[in-house]
């Protein structure tokens, strides 16, 4: 936890105008989620949609670098060394209420100006509109600490264009506003200059159609556009290791550094990944955030998660020692128990 502010205060509410604002108020840990926070904005959605007098709902972070870097990592980790089931009661709370931010019946409108990873997709990415800035940086790098890219990552990733999404949550690459509003993660564009005039438009009641108009900017062409076709190519093979195999084959610098990549991430991670992504191609919503409650139990009871959070936030030394340790090791039997419901809670 930081110590910048009580934890009543790591997210603040205000009513302005005809908005309810949501302010994410840890900046020097770039205002990462905590368990305490999930259960301070949850009720206040519930109360706001049933307030005539709210027309909307603005999402954003305090401070100049992040809307929302994550979950509350080192909290999970260390509840889940403990075997305290708070780690579980965390992921729960959180999909229920990603689930509610899908569902939420007004306008609900995600400022994603800054570091927006994991957990802070959860908080945006399923609003009514994403709004990226020239300092969004996006990414769903849960395959590098043994996890999986979850917060609904079953849901919005397989509908990003082509295999873009099972790209994005094999390699946790890294995105800017053009290439988000290209993969359907964001909306529009508005320079960071411009947010506050934008939510003083909206907050006086200007129509949110008529104030984006006001402020919203064209982007360059997105990187990420260039590369579709080869996405596709490599990407829609059945396998991870024929995915990397005809990286490898291609044998160009960006398909080669893509190999290495998906390589270095954690092999079960990876595996359990590419089916989920690919899943959930059919699943609605609630049914996605109840595969990802399955999926997380799974993690919890395993190895990868711990050891991945040591190598990358604790020990911080860049070598962790997966288990299994390579794409061939992993079963499709180990597999499958990640998948099944067997002795495990449900979400809904």
């Amino acid at each position: 936890m930081s110590d910048e502010a009580p934890k009543s205060e790591e997210v603040l509410f205000e009513k302005r105008g005809v908005a309810g604002i949501i302010t994410l108020n840890r900046p020097k840990a770039l205002n990462a989620l905590t368990l305490g926070m999930v259960r301070l904005i949850h009720p206040q959605l519930d109360a706001w949609a049933k307030d005539d007098s709210i027309q909307l709902v603005i999402i954003e972070g305090a401070g100049e670098k992040g809307f929302c870097a994550g979950g509350d990592i080192r909290a999970l980790h260390d509840w889940g060394r403990a075997k305290d089931r708070t780690a579980l009661d965390f992921w729960k709370e959180e999909y229920l209420l990603n689930i509610a931010i899908k569902r939420f019946p007004k306008p609900y409108v995600a400022l994603m100006d800054g570091v927006n990873m994991g957990g802070g997709v959860g908080l945006s990415v399923h609003g009514s509109m994403r709004i990226a800035t020239e300092r969004l940086t996006f990414a769903m790098p849960e395959t590098g600490i043994g996890l999986f890219p979850d917060v609904g990552g079953t849901y919005f990733l397989p509908r990003c264009p082509g295999e873009t999404g099972l790209y994005l949550g094999l390699t946790g690459a890294r995105l800017k506003a053009a290439d988000a509003i290209y993969a359907g993660i964001a909306d529009t564009y508005v320079p960071s200059a411009s947010l506050e005039t934008l939510k003083d438009r909206l907050c006086g009641g200007t129509n949110l159609r008529e104030a984006l108009q006001e402020v919203e900017v064209d982007t360059e062409t997105a990187p990420l556009a260039d590369l579709h076709e080869a996405i596709d190519r490599h990407f829609v093979a059945p396998s991870v290791t024929e995915i990397v195999a005809s990286l490898r084959n291609a044998g160009d610098e960006w398909a080669v550094k893509t190999a290495d990549t998906i390589e270095g991430k954690s092999p079960l991670s990876t595996l359990v990944a590419c089916r989920q992504i690919r899943e959930g191609r059919d699943l609605d919503f609630e049914a996605a955030m109840a595969l990802e409650y399955r999926l997380t139990q799974s993690f919890f009871a395993g190895h990868d998660f711990y050891e991945g959070v040591r190598a990358t936030i604790l020990d911080k030394d860049g070598a962790p020692q997966w288990k299994p340790a390579t794409l061939a090791d992993v079963t499709p039997d180990e597999i499958d128990t990640y998948f099944s419901g067997d002795g495990k809670e449900a979400l809904l």
